[in-house]
């Protein structure tokens, strides 16, 4: 809601009752020029007072207290009004003053004032108790102080006392029971305090009142029924008051009420259907963020002078069609987002229509909903005073109505997530007064108008996700307010416009990612001198990074990753002295690492999968591993600390030319010798073991451990079947210890007999040979011998997942207790981090590395778990072989390109193995990871499969369908409030899941959605569950140092941090970061320390 306008109104009415208050006082007369000496005994008293008054005030910037000195009398002082009769004080107004100091007790002597005002001051300390002497005091306006201590309570004395504002102070303890004798208060401002103990019920006796302000004090409790004998209330404030219950239904009945404000309580229960005629007289109705239910009543439409409505954040539900809007006619503000509302029908959004009916409409805002259709043509007829357009995160489909160009004062038109489809209205540049523009996350399509460049005030714009095509157009750079540009995620081709590097005004961010563009960076880049995010990754870029770039001095985040850029990093790169993330990964850079590098304050550094050489520097950023990635060079970078693993560079030293002729013929002949001696005994080893007539070798890369089969033999204890982990098509697998250091090993000893088998082997080896990533099962060596009985041997090493598969953990609850206990123990949150680590390592798969590869068999059994619960994506034996189908009633693997139920479609009509199939193969895992069905299972039949069952409950039943674990497990949460909120997260993870797994397994290998686009929906999924659960979990982490994290997003890492604290015995705390675009992209920096050990970072 607008909180200014709630402010604006309370001190409106403040000042109305002030104003009756202070009218009689204004025809008194002040104290004439000339100063006569008669009667001093009587207000001598009162000057006194108003000295002691002035000599508590330590600041008085405006001077108003100049004129307060025995030069004049005290009733021509600044801001005091005498009675006309006694020469009494009877008004102490300074309000607005600037005036700094306490109250001093002396005003207690005033015995005649009538009105105090001192607001808006900056007034500390208690409230004297003396005020209570003040028995002829009407008005005592205070608020917007610094007050504190508690609310005297022999203001009771006052009897006459109508106003009391106390308002955005720091007053603590109750409201004073004593102040059930101030029969005649019509105003009591309270609001903004640390105020305690509930809601007082004495309240209700206090029949005068016409205005309570008491919100955004902690007091909890109920609202008492006796409130509901204030029948002369206008006004009533109690929001964010933390209550409790409901709503008494009697209150709906002060028929004189015109302003009502309950916002962010606890609060639930429904509103009753003759509301709008049983409070006819209301003028804004603010109940956001509670938990009111039910629907929301016809009857308001009655209440026909409303301006405001604000229902947001509840859990209100229904039709909207069915509420005549038109009746309100002053409405200027309807929130009615966050919600459940919409009936599903396709006309629903034609409540539109009466909307139309409200001439004097600034704001609306229905985001967050269920609403579903199209929007209707009557959107053109809304008020032309529209600012506020939300529509946000419903189910709204067809064109973005053309009609919306009507809507001329539009600030702010906000319509993602939802599935609007068609181009852009063209007209979209009559909205010459736009300030944010959001239609991202949507499917529009075609190109983006030119009459986008008439919008000259516009300062964000959002066509991220969706499916426009097309060039930039230029006029663009006609936005001389654009502050952030968002065209990410589309298909947009063509050059980059120039004209775009010309709004100097582009500060936060330029992101163009995910797009087809082609061409060069303009050299006018460096126009962007306050530009902090610039992303083109993964387009068609070509040329040489601009040097002109440099001149981008606010650049914090420079992503040039997945183009074509060729040349060396340009040296006026160190002049990015604010930059923090730099990724230039997958082009064709070469040259040297710049050392400059070191010194810049990087926290993330992406150089791999370019063609660099040379050594790499040891300083500055390339200390730490986890935060640099150099793989992907060709093998021709060298030096570099020594977790990088790079061979040393070698000495160029030039030996010196004065070197004797004897020393030369020494080292030749010794030389000579040598080499022989190394002939020899190589001849002597290669016919030794060509006898022996077995070899034992590891996979092609040196640092690859070499193990034979006595050594796998032992180590399996004989590959006993107390040993065996696993069966598949090819082989078995065996749990094992290596001597001598006691590493844990899996061993894959292939069946030899089966057919392919072998070609298996060789393809598995030659697939992991080459690739490296976190997310894959880490292979430590292969062994291929001969048994004991002669016979071939042929085994693959790899890294022991302690968790299993992630088949285990789905089984059906037809599975022992055991399993069952393991699968309930599986979390969303852990299955979307699964999900997330499998998409990752798909994306790196298929786009990351220097040869694509299709892994052609993604399936739950090929997805193992380690301790921390990360996903590793295994079993190459299918990259490039594939074997026959062995039994019929078994889910193995089809003809040569996959599994039953995970292949993808147009594999069985004989299609080549692709990218898109491998999507597929994900999307059924994942609607298996969510409903734990697969999707061989006996209730497929026909035309009926997992994918077009989750497609069916798509939006509204996907709960229907999704594992019971996830619906019964329990979240942490401190009130109902926040387990509601939880739930409805939860939910809204679920149902994306769900449709992130139907878009994935789609029949049309085309329509598919792109793995690099899955991997950052998923993380979105994360990132709402994540701000859920981790709203209440900070204080947890406490010892986390925002200048250790600089500005990383915390919401991120949090439930990282609690989730290692809670798993780890010992006094060292690992932290870590799942994110698919590096190897080792761990977002910590530098130095905590807990409990004197040093905090161990580890790849998670």
């Amino acid at each position: 809601m607008n909180i200014s306008l709630y402010f604006q109104s309370f001190f409106l009415f403040v000042f109305c009752i002030t104003l009756i208050l202070v009218v009689p006082f204004a025809s008194s007369t002040t104290a004439t020029t000339t100063f006569k000496t008669r009667n001093l005994a009587q207000n001598e008293t009162d000057e006194v007072a108003l000295k002691a008054f002035k000599s508590k005030i330590i600041q008085d910037p405006q001077g108003v207290l100049d004129s307060w000195n025995d030069s004049s009398h005290f009733c021509e002082w600044v801001g005091i009004t005498c009675g006309r009769m006694h020469r009494r004080v009877t008004v102490l107004n300074l309000n607005s003053k600037g005036l700094s100091g306490s109250l001093s007790p002396y005003i207690g002597n005033l015995s005649f004032l009538k009105v105090l005002k001192l607001y808006n001051n900056n007034i500390h300390g208690e409230i004297p108790h003396d005020f209570g002497r003040l028995f002829r005091l009407e008005s005592a306006v205070m608020f917007s102080n610094i007050l504190v201590g508690e609310i005297p309570a022999n203001f009771s004395h006052c009897s006459r006392l109508r106003v009391l504002s106390l308002g955005n102070n720091k007053l603590v303890g109750k409201i004073p029971s004593e102040f059930v004798s101030l029969y005649n208060l019509k105003g009591l401002s309270l609001h903004k305090n640390n105020l305690t103990g509930g809601i007082p019920s004495f309240l209700g006796n206090l029949t005068s009142l016409e205005i309570i302000s008491i919100s955004t004090n902690p007091f909890g409790g109920n609202i008492p029924d006796s409130l509901d004998r204030l029948k002369m209330l206008t006004y009533l404030a109690l929001d964010s008051n933390n209550l409790l219950g409901t709503f008494p239904l009697s209150f709906y009945n002060l028929s004189s009420l015109q302003y009502f404000y309950l916002f962010n309580n606890q609060l639930h229960g429904t509103l009753p259907s003759n509301l709008g005629l049983t409070l006819p007289n209301l003028v804004e109705f603010m109940t956001p963020f509670n938990f009111f239910s039910g629907s929301i009543p016809i009857s308001l439409s009655n209440a026909s002078k409303l301006q405001a409505v604000d229902m947001a954040g509840n859990n209100f539900s229904g039709k909207l069609s069915i509420i005549d809007f038109g009746g309100m006619q002053d409405l200027e503000t309807l929130y009615l987002g966050k919600n459940n509302l919409g009936s599903g029908e396709v006309d629903e959004m034609n409540f539109i229509n009466s909307l139309a009916n409200c001439s004097n409409l600034l704001s609306l805002s229905l985001a967050a909903n269920k609403l579903r259709g199209v929007l209707p043509n009557s959107i053109a007829n809304l008020s032309t005073k529209l600012q506020l357009i939300e529509l946000p995160v419903n189910e709204l489909y067809g064109s973005i109505n053309p009609g919306i160009a009507n809507l001329v004062n539009l600030n702010e038109l906000g319509l993602w997530a939802n599935q609007f489809t068609g181009t852009i209205p063209r007209d979209i540049g009559k909205l010459k007064n736009l300030e944010v523009m959001y239609l991202n996350d949507n499917q529009l399509s075609g190109e983006i108008p030119s009459s986008l460049g008439n919008l000259s005030l516009i300062e964000k714009v959002f066509f991220d996700d969706n499916k426009l095509s097309g060039a930039i157009p230029s006029s663009i750079g006609n936005l001389k307010q654009l502050l952030i540009l968002n065209l990410s995620y589309n298909d947009l081709s063509g050059t980059i416009p120039e004209t775009i590097f010309n709004l100097s005004h582009l500060s936060i961010s330029l992101n163009m990612a995910q797009n087809h563009l082609v061409g060069s960076i303009p050299s006018n880049i460096g126009n962007l001198k306050v530009l902090t995010e610039f992303d083109v990754s993964d387009n068609n870029l070509s040329g040489e990074i601009p040097n002109e770039i440099f001149l981008c001095s606010s650049l914090e985040i420079l992503n040039l990753e997945g183009n074509f850029f060729h040349g060396s990093i340009p040296s006026s790169l160190n002049s990015l002295r604010g930059i923090r993330q730099l990724d230039l990964s997958r082009n064709n850079l070469s040259g040297q690492i710049p050392k400059f590098l070191e010194t810049l304050l990087l926290e993330k550094l992406n150089l791999s999968f370019n063609d660099f050489e040379g050594e790499v520097p040891t300083k500055g950023i390339f200390t730490n591993v986890s935060a640099i990635s150099v793989v992907g060079n060709g093998n021709k970078l060298c030096g570099g600390i020594a977790e990088l693993q790079l061979p040393k560079c070698p000495d160029n030293h030039s030996k010196k030319d004065n070197i004797s002729l004897v020393f030369k013929i020494l080292i030749s002949t010794a030389s000579v010798v040598l080499g022989l001696t190394v002939m020899s005994s190589f001849i002597f080893c290669w016919f030794k073991k060509r006898r022996e007539g077995q070899a034992s070798e590891s996979t092609p890369e040196k640092s690859l451990l070499k193990v034979s089969y006595e050594m796998l033999l032992k180590a399996t204890d004989g590959f006993s079947p107390t040993r065996l982990i696993g069966v598949g098509n090819f082989g078995s697998v065996y749990k094992g210890i290596l001597e001598p250091n006691g590493t844990i090993i899996a061993v894959k000893v292939l069946n030899l007999l089966q057919q392919g088998a072998s070609k298996s082997f060789m393809a598995e080896c030659k697939t992991l040979r080459n690739i490296r990533h976190r997310n894959l099962v880490k292979v430590i060596t292969s062994c291929s011998s001969i048994d004991f009985r002669g016979n071939d041997f042929k085994a693959i090493v790899y890294e022991f997942m302690a968790n299993g598969s992630l088949e285990k953990w789905l089984l059906s609850t037809e599975e022992s207790e055991e399993e069952q206990n393991k699968s309930q123990s599986l979390t969303i949150l852990q299955r979307i981090s699964i999900a997330i680590d499998v998409a990752s390592a798909v994306e790196y798969l298929h786009q990351h590395c220097e040869e694509r590869v299709l892994h052609c068999d993604l399936k739950p059994s090929n997805v193992l778990l380690d301790n921390d619960m990360t996903a590793h994506v295994g079993d190459f034996g299918l990259a490039r072989f594939h074997p026959e189908v062995r039994n019929p009633n078994q889910s193995s693997s089809v003809g040569v390109k996959g599994t039953i139920g995970y292949a993808a479609p147009e594999y069985g009509l004989g299609n080549e193995v692709s990218t898109s199939g491998d999507v597929y193969s994900f999307g059924i895992l994942l609607l298996e990871m969510v409903m734990r069905k697969k999707p061989t299972d006996l209730m497929f039949e026909g035309d009926l499969n997992l994918h077009s069952f989750a497609r069916m409950t798509l939006p509204d039943r996907v709960m229907d369908i999704v594992d019971p674990v996830l619906i019964n497990e329990e979240m942490s949460a401190t009130d109902d409030r926040m387990k509601q909120a939880l739930n409805n997260s939860r939910e809204e993870c679920l149902i994306s899941m769900v449709r992130i797994g139907v878009a994935c397994s789609v029949e049309s290998p085309q329509d598919r959605m792109n793995i690099s686009r899955v991997v950052h929906e998923l993380q979105s999924v994360r990132k709402i569950l994540l701000q859920a659960t981790t709203s209440d979990s900070f204080e947890e982490v406490a010892w986390v140092n925002d200048e250790d994290f600089g500005n990383l997003p915390m919401v991120e890492v949090i439930y990282d941090i609690i989730t290692l604290l809670q798993q780890l015995k010992n006094s060292k705390v690992c932290y870590a970061s799942r994110n698919s675009n590096s190897e080792a992209d761990i977002l910590a920096k530098r130095g905590l320390l807990l409990e004197g050990e040093n905090v161990v970072w580890n790849v998670f």
